[in-house]
């Protein structure tokens, strides 16, 4: 039996004591009005424990009890962590929230999951504020920041004159995390994990990432989502390591140095813009061509240094698929790569592949076993998983659950994959297979992964359109538009001709049924795509003309 959250944080603390569990990036202004400094504010296992038994008092004496729902709304922070452990203490379920979603996407999950309470960020607590008016009144309301309304408790002045809640008695069988999905799906459920649940994937992810007390994690993943709250609070501190947020916003090579990172956990994107910048300096450089060519391993040593300190380990990478092309370039000059992945419903890693693998795909989690349901000729299938990782259903949603985890257990990622050995390799999303009159089936995935690499392409879809009264690959895409300005190309239509030439020579990459075969089907996006809280496209919202 796998041990609650809870009994993993205390022997943490225990065990850590004075280390460092977490840096907090804080932006101060500079005296003399010099612009804006990046200080790393340390905060120690043990002051994070003390923190978290006097907040957990402080709930308890507002009446949060054993299965009550608190809700988490705020970009990750201290007070963040703080707040998910004294409410796993109380043996209350945190119920994580991104900062970002409106009111009234807010309002509908807190009634739904009949939450007790809300600890939120001051930018959000007017919202909070006008839904205990309008629908739960009896909703408390505990802000991180110093509130302008009587009505509003202050996090910080709870903690004064508190003592440690003692132990409440959890098993590991009880929730901890009500988690909603991404709402890719425009449907978002709330998955309910429990304490074994999450504890049997963090254990395991210490085992897999080799994490001890000489790791400083440098993660720009929210917590918020359970990628970012497994495998970049969980993990770290669970291994006796140390981890350092950085928002996306920053300036995140002056945080790389600053922090000194032996790993840097976060999405391909990153990854992508990174590999981008490192290729370019060398493209730009005769002598660092020169090194790159005889000794591409020298190069890597360079740019480790130079970007994270001589510590620095490996990237892990989640969220979405991680071009093979930039996770081979980086291992080709000694940084390692793990990419993993999962869905929020299993905790959420179910398989991750090695540091410097030559090979696709990835190898299953300890105690987590993966077979493709149904695999067609060419052995593309549904994945599925049964593990001490899945979640015990979706919360007030019995069908929607009985559609996911069938009667032994198993439960349907709707991820399209095949086996090669132990290794799952991954095709797309069964939702998004595009069926052509021929019968053959096109991934999206695999042809915006082709075409992503043209020049002047920011952001891309590709997806089914009807022509003619017949299904069709089409892609619709954001323009890089200083990309294109550079080649004199100004205006949509140039961009369509210019784009419409780069995918025919792409084209001869792909099977001829999975290409992009008429112009008309490309459509250019005036901004960006609408994303989830993993930075993946919401396709519900473009899958249509």
């Amino acid at each position: 039996m796998y041990p609650t959250l809870n009994e993993l944080f205390n022997k943490a603390v225990a065990a850590h004591g004075e280390e460092i569990a977490l840096r907090m990036l804080i932006p101060k202004e500079r005296k003399r009005g010099r612009g804006i400094q990046l200080v790393l504010n340390e905060i120690s296992y043990d002051r994070l424990g003390e923190m978290v038994g006097r907040l957990a008092m402080a709930l308890d004496e507002l009446g949060v009890k054993k299965g009550d729902k608190v809700a988490l709304i705020s970009k990750p922070r201290a007070a963040w962590a703080t707040a998910f452990f004294a409410i796993l203490r109380c043996g209350a379920i945190v119920l994580p929230l991104d900062p970002e979603l409106q009111e009234g996407e807010i309002e509908r999950i807190l009634v739904e999951a009949e939450v007790k309470g809300v600890i939120v960020s001051g930018l959000k607590i007017h919202d909070l504020q006008t839904i205990k008016s309008n629908t739960l009144s009896d909703l408390i309301l505990i802000s991180m920041d110093r509130p302008k309304s009587d009505d509003v408790h202050f996090l910080d002045k709870l903690l004064l004159g508190k003592k440690a809640l003692p132990e409440v008695d959890v098993s590991p069988d009880d929730m901890a995390v009500l988690m909603y999905t991404s709402g890719t799906t425009g449907n978002a459920k709330g998955a309910m994990l429990l304490h074994r649940n999450i504890s049997s994937n963090a254990i395991t992810g210490v085992k897999v990432a080799d994490i001890s007390e000489r790791d400083n994690f440098l993660t720009i993943v929210p917590w918020y989502h359970i990628y970012g709250l497994t495998v970049s609070l969980l993990v770290p501190l669970f291994g006796g390591a140390s981890t350092t947020y950085a928002p996306v916003d920053r300036d995140l090579t002056t945080v790389m140095t600053r922090a000194r990172p032996t790993l840097l956990l976060g999405v391909p994107k990153l990854y992508n813009v990174l590999y981008g910048k490192v290729m370019t300096s060398i493209e730009g450089s005769l002598l660092k061509k020169t090194i790159y060519k005889l000794s591409p391993t020298l190069m890597g040593k360079l740019v480790r240094k130079k970007l994270f300190g001589k510590d620095f380990r490996y990237f892990t990478s989640g969220g979405a698929p991680f071009s093979r092309e930039v996770a081979n370039g980086f291992r080709k000059m000694g940084i390692g790569v793990m990419e993993g992945y999962g869905l929020t419903e299993t905790s959420p890693v179910l398989a991750m592949c090695e540091r410097f693998t030559t090979e696709p795909g990835m190898i299953a989690y300890e105690n987590v076993e993966l077979r493709i349901d149904k695999p067609d000729a060419s052995g593309i299938g549904e994945i599925v998983a049964r593990g001490p990782n899945i979640m015990a259903g979706y919360y007030k949603n019995e069908a929607a659950t009985a559609e996911v985890i069938d009667k032994e257990g198993w439960f349907h990622t709707g991820d399209l994959g095949r086996m090669e050995g132990d290794r799952v390799i991954l095709s797309g999303r069964a939702k998004n297979v595009i069926v052509l009159e021929t019968g053959k089936n096109v991934y999206p995935e695999e042809v915006e992964w082709e075409l992503s690499r043209i020049i002047g392409i920011d952001e891309l879809m590709v997806y089914e359109a009807d022509r003619q009264g017949a299904p069709a690959v089409a892609v619709k895409i954001y323009p890089k538009w200083a990309d294109l300005k550079e080649k004199s190309i100004t205006s949509p239509e140039q961009a369509i001709d210019y784009l419409w030439e780069e995918i025919k020579k792409h084209n001869e990459n792909l099977a001829p049924f999975k290409r992009i075969k008429y112009r008309d089907v490309i459509t250019l996006m005036d901004e960006p795509f609408e994303k989830s809280v993993k930075m993946d496209i919401k396709r519900y919202k473009y899958s249509k003309g």
